[in-house]
């Protein structure tokens, strides 16, 4: 891998010197063994920073957590043994379907949320997964997106629900022992299986820890739990997982791909680290000169890595109110959007992840880079995607390091989940529905400002103020609902890109993130609730909400909300009446009126 920087200033050099002055990787080595041959009480967070910032502990050290590292050096010497084994365990998974039901595996359900869902979504976008089973990524507790998923699986196969989901693994994952939306989800597919009277257990596997709310699930079902780590050990964060383990292989295996040369390219030679250590001393030294907008670039080939690495970086080096890192997904480039290089609130630098060849996006960095703006530009070799990956890692740990910050914790993503168990206990959303803090627009599209003082005028004139005296520098555009099988959703969707355009990136001149609730909350949250400086704004359908089956799903709206108030963040939510194309209309016509009532920033 080659790494071109450009415009960088303050000179990073210095920083990047720091990881050899003081032997970082041979550190890192030694720290490993040492946590393996003398166990966790040998490592003392008092005494040395890699502990401090790459493992769990309070005080005590309860978690090595350089799995992240430590499988890639493994992989080493284990390749060829651990693609054998996860070739051979998929392909009994495959013959217990067949010899159960007589029929062949043609779908694959992953339940899980953030790290434990986010690498399978890309192995979809960069096709990875196009010759094996089709995978569905369940990463949300929304009823609209199991049902989604449902229908494309019987319109592709052709066949009844039941038939269909004989042909069909369903894996829930879960890396934390409270998450409960894998629960959730696991619980509805096994009432599926038992209306339709299918023997379920060769259908179901799950990968946990010992006695997570998981394991309570569906050990008493008889579901095949298996051990997520080839090396028997607890040592990898949900979104160090990848490329890895077996929560990252298996799809990779069903599919055909060639695990040998997959988990061989992981291992990176000292010079690939090097160069991950050199971009994370650029990352770090435009950011401590307040330029942390990331703006993500991508060929083609890899453009599906964008929000896997999004969430790398942002859930595991985002919790600091100092000084934070966000990467930006946004195409096509559009200089009119950006603050010039010399607007001393230009807070932009531009990473290319570039394949070999690829001359547009030469052209494109080119540009930026004539313009004055800060450019690092990554051109990749032909090796697997599993390589860009560990690259990541190690960028995201040298950046941790030369921050001095853990980057293996999630604490706002705990905070969140613990409001959420609170508040299903309570009557929140009849509150938030007679919350007198509300604007409504065309009696579809309701604001509600609990956590600000509501400003007079129409719903979106009182949305545009709202933004306007606020001193976010980014925002956040995000439905609690499925954007990505659900037609309904994908509407929703199309919606919020052309808000996202018009209100934050054209009139605000700032970076702005669209995605769905609550996979979000595992995904990039951890920047929005721990480092700040973001307007968010949480947009539901009431009408989709009400079911008993959706209580789960609207007590994480809520929670994200109030998540976010506690820590003094700004924060709006959305209801709209329903789905239909009168509401989305009327939600469309609401932006484009705040973006009118919004001053133009210069």
């Amino acid at each position: 891998m080659r790494l071109a920087l450009y415009h960088d200033t303050p000179v990073s050099e210095p920083r990047f010197d720091v990881f050899h002055a003081k032997g970082v990787l041979a550190g890192l080595k030694a720290l490993d063994a040492r946590a393996k041959r003398k166990g966790l009480e040998s490592l003392d967070p008092t005494r040395s920073l890699l502990v401090r910032i790459g493992t769990e502990h309070n005080p005590a050290v309860t978690k090595n957590s350089y799995g992240v590292l430590n499988l890639s050096w493994q992989a080493a010497t284990e390749s060829a043994a651990w693609a054998e084994t996860v070739r051979l365990e998929t392909a009994t998974l495959r013959e217990a379907i067949q010899q159960t039901h007589g029929v062949p595996l043609k779908f694959l359900i992953w339940a899980g949320m953030g790290g434990s869902a986010e690498d399978k979504s890309m192995y979809n976008a960069c096709g990875l997964l196009n010759r094996g089973p089709k995978c569905y990524v369940l990463d949300s507790t929304d009823p609209a997106k199991l049902a989604a998923i449902l229908a494309d699986m019987r319109k592709r196969s052709g066949l009844s629900e039941r038939e269909t989901l004989k042909r069909t693994l369903v894996v829930g994952m879960a890396m934390g022992m409270t998450s409960y939306e894998p629960v959730v989800n696991l619980e509805r597919l096994a009432a599926l299986y038992a209306r339709h009277k299918i023997e379920a257990r060769p259908n179901f596997l799950y990968m946990t820890l010992s006695g997570s709310l998981l394991d309570q699930f569906a050990q008493p079902k008889g579901f095949k739990r298996i051990e997520l780590q080839l090396d028997g050990r607890n040592s990898t964060a949900g979104r160090h997982t990848g490329p890895l383990t077996r929560g990252s292989l298996y799809p990779l295996a069903l599919a055909g791909v060639d695990l040998d040369e997959w988990i061989s390219a992981a291992n990176l030679p000292e010079e690939d680290i090097d160069t991950a250590w050199r971009l994370a001393a650029f990352l770090d030294a435009q950011g401590a000169a307040g330029r942390d907008k990331v703006t993500l670039l991508c060929s083609k080939e890899v453009s599906g890595a964008g929000v896997w690495t999004k969430q790398d970086f942002e859930e595991s080096l985002g919790k600091s109110e100092e000084i934070g890192i966000k990467i930006v997904l946004e195409s096509p480039v559009r200089l009119t959007n950006y603050r010039a290089p010399k607007d001393p609130r230009q807070d932009r630098l531009f990473l290319a992840i570039a394949r070999k060849g690829d001359k547009a996006l030469v052209e494109k960095t080119a540009a930026l880079r004539r313009a004055g703006y800060p450019v690092a530009v990554l051109t990749l070799d032909e090796r697997p995607l599993s390589a860009y990956m560990q690259f990541i890692h190690y960028a995201v740990f040298g950046l941790g390091y030369l921050r001095q910050m853990n980057f293996v914790t999630q604490p706002s993503v705990e905070l969140y989940k613990s409001i959420t168990s609170k508040l299903m206990k309570s009557p929140a959303w009849e509150r938030a529905a007679a919350s007198p803090n509300r604007a409504a627009w065309r009696n579809l599209v309701t604001l509600r400002v609990d956590h600000h003082e509501l400003p007079s005028g129409s719903a979106p004139s009182a949305y545009a103020q709202l933004l306007a005296k606020s001193p976010s520098c980014y925002g956040e555009l995000t439905f609690f609902g499925d954007t990505r099988y659900d037609v309904r959703g994908k509407a929703v969707r199309a919606v919020l890109d052309r808000a996202a355009e018009l209100v934050f990136r054209k009139k605000r001149k700032q970076p702005v993130d669209v995605y769905e609730g609550p996979a979000m909350n595992h995904s990039y949250h951890e920047m929005i609730i721990g480092h700040g400086g973001c307007f968010s704004t949480i947009v539901i359908a009431d009408a989709n909400s009400t079911s008993d089956d959706s209580v789960y799903h609207r007590t994480q709206f809520l929670a994200t909300e109030e998540a976010l108030a506690q820590r003094g963040r700004e924060v709006v939510a959305i209801h709209l009446k329903d789905l239909s194309e009168r509401s989305l209309d009327a939600l469309d016509e609401f932006f484009r009126e705040a973006a009118r009532a919004l001053p133009r920033v210069h």
